[in-house]
């Protein structure tokens, strides 16, 4: 198992297959992009799938969360999700993406294994859309939902970000629209993983905030909290239940506590926090020879010395030299 030496067990792993995207959102990355990682640094299909397998055969891991950037960038998709999901035990499967392009390959998804997908989508306008993405692409993220949600990648759970002045009036909306849709919210606190690393605290629009505006509209009741378990997103019941809200606080309501992940980048190094500046290259061994049990060890070792917590209230906090997009969500 993946222990550390605050007692935590890490059974979610998420995988990031790519740090390209075709979105960039002004709180992720810079206009003109970032320099992306050249193919001989990003493992091939055969090491994501063997990294995988490790993962669950070796080490207890059940959840698998596919990120990027943009997953749905990496050509061979349809056949890592395949794969993995015909090894035994089985882990659960799920993806996190813009939805750009979700539509053409939903229902091959599915078919492969995928259980579930994430979906990121900040705002309802078209004109917000691009000012945040700088992209006109917001009808292809709408038919990206509702083509998951057809094709049975249920629950669809929608991950939104709000930035002060731009789309932080549209809170009820979203949630108002995800009900009708049936499709599950979350609002996602903006955290300091900005290639520009132009974050500041007093800027973000915090859960507090949040459930504020949404109270204005809808009657909110916390799910108990043994529900919740180690998933990050505080949730609540809306007008009664049995449709859902989730708040992901990870800056003014840290879950370190009860971590239950493990990181993967799309370069094989091992992150044991979304905000460490530390990692362990598991490429090298991998591709040296080592054995399953070897790779295990080393992963192990890695998160025996995980830290307490991410740091963030720290007076000292810096923010981990890689972005978001290259760390995976």
């Amino acid at each position: 198992m993946l222990i550390d030496t605050f007692g935590r067990t890490a059974t979610d792993l998420r995988v990031s297959l790519t740090d390209r995207c075709n979105l960039r959102c002004t709180y992720c990355m810079p206009e003109e992009g970032l320099r992306w990682l050249a193919k001989p640094e990003v493992l091939t299909d055969d090491e994501i799938v063997r990294m995988v397998a490790i993962a669950v055969r070796e080490l207890g891991v059940t959840e698998v969360r596919f990120t990027g950037g943009e997953p749905l960038l990496r050509p061979g998709l349809v056949g890592i999700v395949e794969r993995c999901a015909a090894l035994d035990p089985r882990p659960r499967l799920s993806l996190t993406t813009n939805g750009i392009g979700l539509a053409r390959v939903a229902k091959a998804l599915r078919s492969a294994g995928l259980d579930r997908v994430n979906l990121s989508l900040d705002t309802l306008r078209p004109e917000v859309f691009h000012t945040l993405t700088r992209r006109h692409r917001h009808h292809d993220v709408l038919a990206g939902l509702a083509a998951a949600h057809e094709a049975g990648l249920t629950p669809v759970k929608v991950n939104a970000v709000l930035l002060r002045g731009v789309n932080d009036d549209e809170a009820p909306d979203l949630l108002d629209w995800a009900l009708r849709h049936d499709y599950e919210l979350r609002f996602i606190e903006q955290m300091p993983l900005d290639a520009q690393h132009g974050w500041r605290r007093d800027d973000m629009v915090t859960a507090d905030e949040i459930l504020r505006r949404l109270s204005a509209r809808f009657a909110l009741s916390p799910e108990a909290a043994s529900v919740r378990g180690s998933a990050p997103a505080e949730r609540w019941l809306v007008d009664g239940g049995p449709a859902r809200v989730g708040v992901i606080a990870s800056v003014t309501r840290p879950f370190c506590r009860a971590c239950a992940r493990t990181r993967l980048t799309a370069d094989g190094q091992v992150r044991t926090c979304l905000f460490a500046r530390e990692e362990t290259d598991l490429r090298t061994a991998l591709r040296s020879g080592a054995s399953d049990q070897d790779i295990a060890e080393r992963w192990r070792v890695a998160m025996w010395g995980k830290k307490a917590g991410s740091g963030l209230d720290d007076p000292a906090f810096l923010q981990p030299p890689r972005p978001m997009s290259a760390i995976g969500g």
